[in-house]
């Protein structure tokens, strides 16, 4: 009897393992989806659709696989929107709506847009109405834009009360008003609550519109295609439309549209009301002070990034949510030079010369008193100009057989006659002082650094071009293929000023470019050094080069 119980409980131990070997066993083949499954869904990834949608129909039996057959109807619904049958989205979405699971809240997103698709208006901003997580609600605004921007406003007007909380029906309504040629008293009405609401920003759809303003002409007379080809807006515009191109040709979903201001602010003030810049995901330019003032104010109103291509004199912009420099501001290039000099520990005297650009005049005193807090001593902080530039640096001491009386000068200008005469004079004296200038001095035609005895020239970075790069090359390379000439220094920025903006337009951050520039901190630039514009509104990345070898080092 002994006997038969132990092998009874040896039996039982047996029929368990072999038990728990069958069970685990079926739960890892639980655990992993069936081949055909996992081809379908490799089917969807590489967009063909209409195999994939064949390949998930066999598993939306819900008895047999249980929730995978929730993810088949939904990946399945997914291949039959991009195939435009939205009939089939909807009966394959709506079984799954209240059900239980991961992908409940995208259900509702897709079946709201299989409605839409399916003009099925109404149904689907009710179904939008499910949404709660708030970055498919940001989605499901743009998906209601993206839908009604062309709908009727008669149809719209009528349904206002009933869906005004969804921002895309609202800027879907105050979208099409815009563009219509006259608008009665009711119309005009409704357009103006909606634009007291709050601004509308005009939601989005996915491509990333860049709209550029520029003074191209300077009345409303004048001929636009008399432009000179080496005006500097002209030059501007050029490469900030090979760029667009080339994203393009990448795959990169941008559009580029451009206005001419005329220099006419009541023409300027038309523009900025033109449907497509109330679409804008950014605003490049213009680039003249009461231009850049009217564009900065219904930038901030808006809520669209407005961006000034070159200038420096950015102060009033410190205190902006959507107003930004794409160069250094003052405050920038003056932290830049005192780093590198401190660095450097050159000595403590310091001459500063500038030009009477406003840019110059005004970095000149800024940094005399900030190195005078830090601790220099400024020998002579003096306007200067082509005439009088060999005088200013001979009176410093500097000229052959003499001990300077400054350990370092600093030079503002990106006049090449100013800088010719002071190229001369430091080829000619063979003087070790250190001299600071401006980045476009490695632009002028006349200077060939190398070939001083000294390497006494350093290079205040302006957005500095990254001159020896592949990707330089090839943008030389191209805008010559079109051009027929090699791009200049306003090129290289429009195109770079392109590069920055679309590596800022992150969707997920909703095109903020705030939200995305504080996130990234210093990013590398294509065709310049790199960028830095974490809490503040320009390029904060302002550091002095040496030469080297024919190659640009940054001291700091």
């Amino acid at each position: 009897m002994e006997l038969f119980s132990n092998f009874q409980s040896v039996l039982m131990r047996k029929v368990l393992l072999v038990l728990s070997f069958f069970f685990s066993t079926a739960f890892a083949i639980a655990q992993q989806p069936p081949a055909a499954y996992l081809k379908a869904k490799s089917d969807l990834e590489a967009k063909a659709y209409g195999m994939a949608k064949d390949g998930f129909t066999p598993f939306l039996d819900e008895l047999k696989y249980g929730v995978l057959s929730y993810f088949a109807a939904f990946h399945s619904a997914e291949a039959a929107l991009q195939l435009t049958q939205a009939p089939q989205a909807i009966e394959l979405l709506t079984p799954l709506k209240g059900k239980a699971w991961s992908k409940s809240e995208e259900v509702t997103y897709l079946l709201a847009m299989a409605y839409f698709q399916n003009n099925q208006l109404v149904a689907g901003l009710q179904t939008l109405k499910g949404l709660t997580p708030e970055s498919l609600l940001s989605k499901g605004h743009r998906l209601t834009f993206e839908y009604l921007q062309t709908t009727s406003s008669d149809f719209l007007i009528s349904h206002l009360e009933q869906f005004k909380e969804n921002q895309g029906f609202t800027a879907a309504l105050a979208y099409g008003l815009q563009k219509k040629a006259s608008l009665s008293a009711s119309e005009r009405s409704t357009l103006n609550q909606i634009l007291q609401s709050g601004p509308q920003g005009i939601l989005k759809d996915k491509v990333l519109d860049v709209v550029l303003i520029l003074p191209f002409t300077t009345s409303p007379e004048q001929d636009i295609s008399l432009i000179e080809s080496t005006n500097f807006l002209l030059e501007l515009y050029q490469g900030i439309e090979l760029e667009v191109a080339r994203l393009k040709e990448e795959g990169v979903a941008i559009q580029l549209h451009t206005f001419d201001s005329k220099r006419d602010l009541e023409y300027l003030n038309a523009v900025v009301k033109d449907p497509t810049v109330l679409a804008a995901d950014v605003i490049l330019g213009p680039v003249y002070p009461e231009e850049t003032a009217l564009v900065s104010a219904f930038a901030e109103a808006q809520k669209i990034p407005f961006i000034h291509p070159l200038s420096n004199l950015g102060d009033r912009y410190e205190e902006s949510q959507f107003s930004y420099l794409f160069r250094p501001a003052l405050s920038s290039l003056a932290n830049g030079v005192v780093d590198a000099l401190k660095k450097q520990g050159w000595g403590k005297t310091v001459a500063i010369g500038y030009s009477g650009n406003s840019r110059d005049e005004q970095l000149g005193l800024l940094l005399q008193n900030v190195l005078e807090k830090e601790g220099f001593n400024l020998v002579k902080v003096q306007k200067v100009d082509s005439k009088n530039a060999n005088a200013f640096l001979q009176g410093l001491g500097v000229r052959r057989g003499n001990q300077p009386a400054v350990d370092q000068v600093i030079l503002l200008s990106d006049d090449p006659a100013l800088a010719q005469p002071v190229f001369s004079l430091m080829e000619s004296i063979s003087a070790e002082v250190p001299l600071l200038v401006m980045d476009s001095w490695l632009g002028f035609n006349f200077s060939n650094f190398e070939m001083l005895e000294y390497a006494n020239f350093y290079f205040i970075s302006n957005n500095t071009p990254k001159y020896h790069s592949e990707a330089m090359d090839d943008f030389r390379t191209l805008y010559y293929s079109k051009h027929l000439q090699f791009p200049s220094t306003n090129s290289l920025l429009g195109a770079e000023l392109v590069h920055w903006v679309h590596a800022n337009a992150e969707s997920a951050l909703d095109l903020d470019l705030r939200l995305s520039l504080d996130k990234n901190g210093m990013q590398p630039g294509r065709l310049t050094w790199g960028f830095n514009f974490q809490k503040v509104n320009n390029n904060s990345y302002s550091p002095v080069f040496k030469l080297e070898s024919g190659e640009l080092i940054p001291l700091n």
